[in-house]
């Protein structure tokens, strides 16, 4: 079995393979070789253009996991007949802790006095306190759940909501009601073209004067526009780890505004992510090839 994958140093995580399987490393740079249009088992590097423009010449390709728990970056392009398998649970560490400290930094002024700190001002202002806080999780899965334990602590009061209502938990038809009483906003939900747009200029109008919109799932959920008109009022907050688009023009407002943190959609990355994402790349070659079911299967 031909396996082709990123060069990155978590490979080592794969743990023991069979001999029948033959690991090939996808080039950082450059043109792909000839050779993977024979591979069976594709991990892509995440939002390679080279990668998913050779997709449909890969025609023993089989299995597509990528490293990421979206795939609305490639699921189109994969081909009818190939499995779609996500990193699902391998990244929610390091997003729950990046949606934490963005929560802490907008609440306690640290990138404000960071910056006073680099001109030499003592300049006192009020932060704010994140117990008693209310937190509405948009996006409900694993990583919500992991974002939900690192929060509680806090003394915040924590909803999350689905997809749709799955018992208690209220589904994005309540998201109207939800909205005004949040003084936090946290978006972690995929694109979809159910979720696309969900954030428009009427819903984020129903957001409080002062809350705080937290977005580590997929820029295209929230209309830039309007959230742009919203920061630049001074009546909300943000703390972005996705836009739309990506990387983020430099002439976007959202790099100069003091009311908004902007990462480059770095939020589940870390050394033990990759470790864990190559953990379950390993497992799946293994499952592949004995016939057993796949993990994390998309479609």
């Amino acid at each position: 079995m031909k396996v082709w994958l990123p060069d990155n140093p978590a490979r080592a995580s794969l743990g023991e393979l069979p001999e029948a399987v033959e690991i090939n490393l996808i080039p950082r740079e450059g043109a792909l070789p000839q050779e993977i249009e024979t591979v069976d088992f594709l991990v892509p590097p995440y939002g390679s253009h080279r990668v998913i423009e050779a997709l449909p010449r890969l025609s023993a390709l089989r299995v597509v996991q990528v490293n990421s728990a979206g795939v609305d970056w490639i699921a189109p392009s994969v081909p009818e007949g190939v499995a779609l398998c996500n990193a699902r649970g391998t990244r929610d560490a390091p997003v729950a802790e990046w949606v934490v400290g963005a929560i802490l930094d907008s609440f306690k002024g640290l990138a404000r006095f960071r910056r006073q700190q680099e001109q030499a001002q003592w300049k006192p202002r009020m932060p704010r306190e994140l117990a008693g806080s209310k937190v509405l999780i948009v996006g409900y899965g694993s990583i919500g759940r992991a974002v939900e334990n690192r929060l509680r602590p806090f003394g915040v009061e924590v909803t999350g909501v689905g997809s749709r209502q799955r018992g208690t938990t209220p589904g994005v038809d309540a998201l109207d009601d939800l909205l005004p009483s949040a003084d936090i906003v946290i978006v972690l939900v995929p694109a979809t073209p159910k979720t696309v747009g969900l954030f428009e200029k009427q819903r984020l109008a129903r957001l409080k004067t002062g809350a705080l919109l937290v977005n580590a799932g997929r820029g295209t959920v929230v209309d830039a526009d309007a959230l742009c008109a919203e920061l630049e009022s001074g009546r909300l907050e943000a703390a972005l780890d996705v836009t739309a688009p990506e990387p983020l023009p430099p002439e976007s407002p959202l790099w100069r505004l003091p009311n908004v943190l902007v990462t480059p959609h770095i939020a589940g990355d870390s050394p033990a992510a990759d470790q864990r994402v190559y953990e379950l790349v390993g497992d799946q070659i293994r499952r592949h090839l004995k016939g057993h079911p796949l993990l994390n299967v998309v479609r």
